[in-house]
Parts: structure tokens; sequence; C-alpha cells
């Protein structure tokens, strides 16, 4: 089955805009808004790549900025057009992250790259995704490249819900190094901070940060959820004062690699 059909069949039956609303999910979008807020300006134009329902798109549009927004998945893209409210300056187009030829270059001040590292497995096609994201983008303009890691997967699938032991059989999984690899039917491609430095690498970018975004939290899900409003509010000042420090980043499910344009 392509991967297109595979991404589809996922997003079918999952609900994005539930995840990033509950609190495991908000300390990922509040910790993404948070970081794209230092670099926005008004008048500045936005491209998201693989925007699924827009929760982004949408929150950007909403306070007056152009975005433009590419989804691969037509039910996400369904779910985004319905989300739209009038008055929003926001496009969204079925692409592929990895062929942005319908875009011009030099175009865009900040650029979201959020989703589709998440489902690319080799090389080529990560190494081609950054590059039309960098290729649309300005130059001086800022590009958000979020990533799934390895070792938050082996923490919350292997140990926490015991399957450490089926991953070392069935799936190979290296019980000396835990080195994590992932084909397109995984769904998710897992990746390790020297990963993300090496792809990064092959491009003339300046890097601003490289952060958890969300951290430790969906290693705590039940804590958080049963938490009150005040702590929860505590949590979040303690996980924004901590997510870029490079000692607890690679316990985060999600990473966020932002650098800019030269």
């Amino acid at each position: 089955m392509e991967v297109k059909n595979i991404l589809a069949n996922y997003y079918q039956d999952y609900d994005e805009e539930g995840r990033l609303l509950s609190r495991v999910g908000r300390v990922e979008y509040l910790t993404t808004m948070r970081y794209v807020d230092k670099y926005l300006r008004p008048g500045m134009r936005v491209m998201e790549i693989g925007a699924a329902t827009g929760r982004y798109s949408h929150a950007l549009a909403q306070r007056g900025f152009q975005v433009d927004a590419v989804e691969l998945v037509e039910h996400n893209i369904e779910i985004f057009r319905q989300n739209t409210q009038p008055g929003e300056r926001v496009t969204i187009t079925q692409g592929n992250a990895c062929d942005l030829s319908a875009f011009a270059d030099d175009t865009y001040d900040v650029t979201l790259l959020l989703g589709p590292m998440y489902h690319l497995f080799t090389e080529k096609d990560k190494l081609q995704a950054l590059s039309e994201a960098i290729r649309v983008t300005k130059k001086g303009g800022v590009i958000f490249a979020a990533y799934c890691m390895g070792d938050a997967s082996i923490l919350g699938y292997g140990f926490r819900r015991g399957e450490i032991h089926n991953l070392i059989k069935s799936c190979k999984l290296n019980p000396e190094t835990f080195d994590t690899f992932s084909e397109p039917w995984d769904l998710f491609e897992l990746h390790r901070t020297e990963d993300i430095a090496a792809l990064r690498s092959h491009f003339d970018v300046q890097p601003l940060h490289f952060l958890a975004a969300d951290g430790y939290a969906p290693h705590m899900r039940d804590t958080l959820e049963a938490m009150d409003d005040q702590t929860y509010q505590v949590y979040l000042k303690y996980h924004f004062a901590t997510c870029e420090r490079t000692d607890l980043i690679g316990y985060s499910n999600h990473t966020l690699d932002i650098f800019r344009k030269k």
C-alpha cells in the first residue's frame, strides 16, 4: 500500500483536533505557538506544509496573517475547510511536502513543516521536503520543522505499555544500542537529535532553537489530566523554562527544529 493511502486510512479515524486540545496536546501546541510568536510580525506571510486539519493555520489566519496551507490527506482538507471562519485569509491546497512546485521561491516569512517529517522514511525524501520548505521561504525567513523521537517511543510504547520484548524480538530492535527504525507501514519515522542535526547540515541555514515540543508530558498523561488548572499552569511554566535543555530533549515525543534561511 502506498504511503499516501496508509496515511489516508490512519487520519480517516484519527482525531487530530482533539489531540491538540487535550492537556498533553496543548503542551505541544502552546510551545509551538510560543516560538512562532517570537518571529511573527504584522504583515508577514505564512506557509504551513502538512497542515492536517488546520489547527495552526486557522489560529494564525484568525490573527490576521495570510496563510497558505498544503495538506496531502483529503479527509484532513475537508475538516480544514469546515473549520475555516469568515474573514480568514487562508488557502488550502492538496499537495506533497516533497513537491511544492506550485509555490514560488522566496515567498514566505515563516514556514511551518510540522507534520511531514513524521511520515518520510528515506533520507532523499526528508532532504527534499526540507529543501522545498527552505526554497519557498524568504531569505532571512524562519522554518519550523517537527520530528518524532525514537527514545520517547521506546519508553512510552516499549516499557510503559509492556511491548519492549516484542520490539526486540519481532521488530528486531537492537538490545544493545536501542537505535530505532521505521517502515512506512509503521506510520511514524523516529529520530534522535543527531539525526536531525545531520539533516539540517545539508543546508545553508542558521540554527535558532532545538526544543522539546511536548517534553515529558506524554509520559505523565494521566497525571496531567488529573491536575487542577492552577497546577497545570505551573507545569506549563516548568516546561517552557526547560524545553530547550539538551539533557531533556530526547525524552520528548515531538521536537521542533527552528532555523533561519541565510
